[in-house]
């Protein structure tokens, strides 16, 4: 049988009531009926993930964005970005910025506060690292759409600070301290904040005391397709970095006692070669792959392992456009995405035994069979034109004038 849910309060922010609560700020945009003048304000632009993704609809919004952030590579984000106008802080221009940004997180408070948005219309800021303390002219609207509250000062602070090396633990806690009174202060800048899922929401109420409107990132649902019933495999499917919150370990040991075929699919190799160590034979690590190649594998799996807790978790959402279920932990962002016994199945310890049980509970009850354009309606609740209608509404609730193009999906 499958572990029962156990008892758990979550903060659901009711959108409508966010959005009524809102404080507007009164101000006249230099051109009535004109697109306002945006400035977006993105913690550091040195890859390709979730964040840049949703920068990417951003711009996509608004086309005449400008891009202000602390560290920029232009040679690891996307031609969209690129094309756009981007500025960096102080931070930029310090000794390989790009590589070592996260060494300069105590310089980034002052070098946000330093920038200047006069004569902008609208402030948007993507917080994961430090991009909301901006100082915003007094008549412009600040709107924050968080991916998470600095894990490394909150909630993940002890995970960080002990796999740290031994300088940074020894002056990590000195550091953090002052951080968090910053970032508790420069949370009161924001005129309205946006959470990525509920979970989320749950933080930023912990952490800053603020209320928050959950508008989920966007997924690129269309790129994604269900195979033919005979052309799926008998496989489960991991997908991700190999990171230790994500708990690749988990699925490998819990399959590797099971004996059944579980595909490994992301990086880096150092990672994947201590978890193939004591990996059996059933399991195979197919390290980063081309995109054709690992959406293939996500429409042809039984199903996806996803035993981590994640802020949002867009790889579930991936798989379900691609007409595939989700094994999902109880917890995290998977909560918004999976819908128990009808997009997937849940279970609610991180452990071996649960993961088994999980999984045999999933074959017991067929759940493999699920109607795949059920699972693909289930994702397009995620996609870019979803995004857009939920924060379009938050921006004109802050007077923010959008037009048609700007509203609705591209």
């Amino acid at each position: 049988m499958a572990p029962t849910p156990p008892s758990r309060d979550r903060v659901r922010p009711d959108a409508a009531a966010a959005i009524a609560s809102a404080p507007a700020v009164t101000r006249n945009l230099r051109l009535r009926g004109a697109a306002p003048r945006v400035a977006i304000i993105h913690y550091w632009l040195v890859g390709m993930r979730g964040g840049e993704k949703v920068l990417e609809a951003l711009l996509r919004m608004f086309p005449e964005a400008d891009i202000f952030t602390h560290a920029y590579d232009p040679d690891a984000v996307s031609p969209l970005i690129r094309a756009r106008k981007v500025t960096t802080t102080s931070v930029g221009r310090l000794p390989f910025a790009t590589r070592m940004y996260q060494k300069y997180l105590p310089l980034m408070p002052r070098a946000l506060e330093e920038i200047d948005l006069t004569g902008y219309d609208l402030v948007l800021s993507s917080e994961a690292g430090p991009a909301k303390g901006v100082i915003a002219p007094p008549d412009t609207p600040h709107v924050c759409y968080c991916h998470s509250p600095m894990r490394y000062l909150w909630d993940q602070y002890h995970v960080y600070r002990d796999s740290a090396g031994l300088v940074t633990r020894a002056m990590l806690p000195r550091l953090a301290h002052r951080l968090r009174e910053w970032d508790v202060t420069s949370a009161a800048r924001v005129d309205q904040f946006v959470a990525n899922s509920t979970h989320v929401a749950a933080r930023i109420e912990k952490y800053w005391r603020r209320p928050s409107t959950v508008v989920h990132p966007p997924v690129h649902v269309d790129d994604f397709a269900p195979l033919a019933a005979e052309a799926r495999g008998e496989f489960y499917l991991w997908v991700g970095e190999l990171a230790p919150y994500k708990r690749p370990d988990l699925a490998v040991e819990a399959f590797t006692q099971m004996g059944k075929p579980l595909y490994v699919i992301g990086g880096p190799k150092a990672t994947e070669k201590k978890l193939a160590a004591r990996a059996g034979d059933n399991i195979r690590f197919l390290g980063k792959l081309p995109f054709d190649e690992m959406r293939r594998y996500m429409a042809s799996a039984k199903a996806l392992i996803f035993p981590g807790e994640e802020d949002f978790g867009i790889v579930p959402v991936e798989v379900m456009a691609s007409g595939r279920p989700v094994i999902a932990y109880g917890r995290g962002g998977a909560l918004d995405t999976v819908v128990d016994r009808e997009t997937g199945l849940l279970f609610y310890e991180q452990s071996i035994d649960a993961m088994i049980d999980a999984v045999e509970t999933f074959e017991a009850e067929q759940l493999a069979d699920l109607d795949p354009m059920a699972l693909v309606a289930h994702a397009r609740r995620f996609d870019e034109a979803a995004f857009r209608c939920g924060l379009g509404e938050v921006l004109r609730a802050q007077g923010i004038p959008l037009r048609a193009a700007e509203a609705k999906a591209g």
